[in-house]
């Protein structure tokens, strides 16, 4: 996640941000959606405006795309992608100690470790909940075809 502070000189800023009008056309959500991803805290624009207006780096179109993929791809609600960011993030930090060897490799290791597990029963909890649900479909699909063939 960005978490760049407004540019310093003076009027300008970065010519790589983008507005919020610019960054909703890219990405295919809304201008408010992206005010309320920003209030439940899974989004930080790069910079502000010196009136206000949010600028977003391409990381956080990167992170709005994440967003939208996780809700139409694995019917994540918004709660459950703040927990899948979250784990992402830390990730990333973790690579970056990784790396640059700021943190003991072990510990490192273990907590990605932990961090991907933890990832992984979130999604085994929601694909059980998918299986259950298609199960029920199933079973009502196989009750209404002998119906329909008794009428044939």
């Amino acid at each position: 996640m960005t978490t760049g502070a407004p540019p310093a000189a003076g009027l300008g800023h970065d010519p790589a941000l983008r507005g919020i009008g610019a960054v909703a056309s890219a990405t295919g959500v809304s201008e408010r959606a992206l005010r309320y991803y920003e209030e439940l805290g899974l989004l930080r624009p790069a910079a502000h405006r010196p009136g206000g207006g949010r600028l977003y780096a391409d990381a956080d179109v990167q992170r709005v795309r994440r967003i939208r993929e996780l809700q139409e791809l694995m019917g994540f609600d918004l709660e459950e992608i703040r927990t899948v960011l979250s784990a992402e993030d830390r990730l990333d930090v973790l690579r970056g100690q990784y790396r640059d060897g700021t943190g003991d490799p072990v510990a490192v290791v273990e907590e990605a470790i932990a961090t991907l597990g933890s990832l992984r029963a979130e999604v085994n909890a929601k694909l059980g909940r998918l299986e259950s649900f298609r199960a029920g479909l199933d079973a009502r699909l196989e009750r209404l075809r002998p119906r329909l063939d008794r009428r044939r």
